[in-house]
């Protein structure tokens, strides 16, 4: 007997170690199944070809830089000034340039035309790019969706100069050498106030920085849009932090509303019907905007000035009733201050926006010509039509030059690593491309419960 009840337990014993097995072999098969099933696309979904978005954000930094290099041959030469009038025209374009406000030309160009880097030489980074290059640094480096307080500060402390450490600068071979940290308005004035200790949003308060509605954080929070493919409450949810380091009120939601024109960018390809498109995308982005707030107004009556038009062509007529409605009256709740305000600019991108009915060229070149603060509309512009080209298509619209590809972030900040051989401080837009994308994919993953479908390298998510 009990020889028998040892044979039984043993084969229990077998059997239950036989059993265990089978279930883990049928528990690793669900998992793999799982797996292979986990990442893939149903009805309603979103996918991203990562190739593609790369390709597109490539196409972002090399427009935008087109973009801003151009506009700053323009750069507040027209502010609407007795001095500075009459405004620049289409006449204008491929004449000579004129002085700025402050009296003196650009060192880079003597005409106002489109202003192209070759290969062999590196596009300088400047407050409309090196911005945006120091926040995806700041995202890749804290491997963070979303920037801290304490993460923007120290960012901002470390790659940019204060006016008493800036490296002297000489604009002009003759000029004298001055100190230069390439930060003015409200991004000065915060820089200034994370030295005395304020972290953001704090460095935005009215209380102490009187600069926050001018134009800063529209030209240096649009890449927040990118970061967060077709999800605009995602990327308002990850720039408020950015944009609130130097903005509030108006300034704060036209910031916002470039972002979710960013972020809605995705879904745009260039066809014949991209200028319609971009126009009711600028609807949905408006929604951002309290319906009696100045923003909302001034867009309305741009976008109205436009249909009404039936000259397509004459976007000065919109340029000079923007000039008289809000410059030298006070209308929709704005009282002109400075060339560098939010609202005035933003009315100035408009034109530009409408006009360009998505042709990357005339875009860039309305804008230049527009007046004020030409090189935003024109850098912001240039990256929101570089993103929806890619930077294939973007090449094929200048077949003349051999356009270059390297990004000098030193032009401007400091203490950046060199990602290719020679200066320091060099990057290219291949290699941010590819930090981005990495950036976006954690976003995605993160901020908006999406997979990687490794197989078809892809990303799919869903937004509710």
């Amino acid at each position: 007997m009990h020889t028998s009840l040892n044979r039984k337990l043993g084969f229990y014993k077998s059997f239950r170690w036989i059993f265990i097995l089978f279930l883990s072999i049928i528990s690793i098969s669900q998992q793999c199944i799982a797996l292979d099933f986990a990442c893939s696309a149903k009805v309603g979904d979103i996918s991203i070809e990562i190739k593609d978005y790369k390709n597109r954000i490539h196409g972002f930094w090399l427009g935008q830089n087109i973009g801003n290099w151009t506009g700053l041959i323009t750069e507040m030469d027209k502010i609407g000034t007795q001095a500075t009038m009459p405004f620049y025209t289409d006449n204008d374009w491929g004449e000579a340039d004129q002085r700025a406000f402050w009296g003196e030309f650009v060192p880079h160009s003597s005409e106002i035309n489109f202003y192209l880097v070759a290969e062999g030489n590196h596009w300088g980074a400047d407050d409309d790019t090196d911005m945006e290059y120091l926040y995806a640094h700041l995202h890749s480096t804290n491997q963070a969706t979303k920037l801290t307080p304490t993460e923007i500060r120290d960012g901002w402390l470390k790659h940019i100069y204060s006016e008493d450490d800036a490296p002297f600068y000489r604009k002009f071979p003759s000029s004298e050498p001055v100190k230069e940290n390439f930060l003015w308005v409200s991004n000065e004035t915060a820089r200034i106030l994370m030295d005395k200790g304020f972290y953001p949003p704090k460095t935005s308060d009215a209380k102490l920085n009187p600069n926050n509605s001018m134009i800063d954080a529209q030209l240096t929070t649009e890449i927040f849009g990118l970061l967060a493919p077709a999800n605009p409450k995602v990327a308002l949810e990850i720039s408020s932090l950015p944009i609130m380091t130097t903005a509030r009120g108006d300034a704060a939601l036209i910031a916002s509303f470039y972002v979710i024109l960013h972020s809605l960018a995705i879904d745009l390809y260039p066809d014949e019907d991209l200028g319609k498109n971009l126009r009711s995308f600028v609807k949905t982005a408006s929604a951002v905007f309290p319906n009696q707030s100045t923003p909302a107004k001034i867009l309305n009556f741009v976008l109205s000035d436009y249909e009404n038009n039936n000259d397509k062509n004459n976007w000065e007529s919109t340029r000079d009733k923007i000039y008289k409605r809000y410059q030298i009256q006070s209308n929709d709740g704005y009282t002109y201050k400075k060339p560098f305000d939010a609202n005035i600019n933003f009315a100035a991108s408009l034109v530009s926006l409408f006009y360009g009915n998505g042709d990357f060229k005339r875009t860039i070149q309305i804008a230049t010509l527009s007046g004020w603060d030409s090189d935003n509309p024109a850098a912001t512009w240039g990256g929101l039509l570089g993103f929806i080209l890619g930077k294939d298509k973007i090449k094929m619209l200048f077949p003349g030059t051999n356009l270059s590809e390297t990004f000098w972030i030193h032009r401007t900040r400091r203490n950046f690593p060199t990602f290719t051989d020679g200066e320091s401080g060099v990057d290219r837009f291949s290699i941010m491309a590819e930090r981005e994308s990495k950036i976006a994919g954690q976003i995605i993953k993160e901020k908006m419960n999406g997979c990687f479908d490794k197989e078809k390298e892809r990303w799919i998510f869903s937004v509710n």
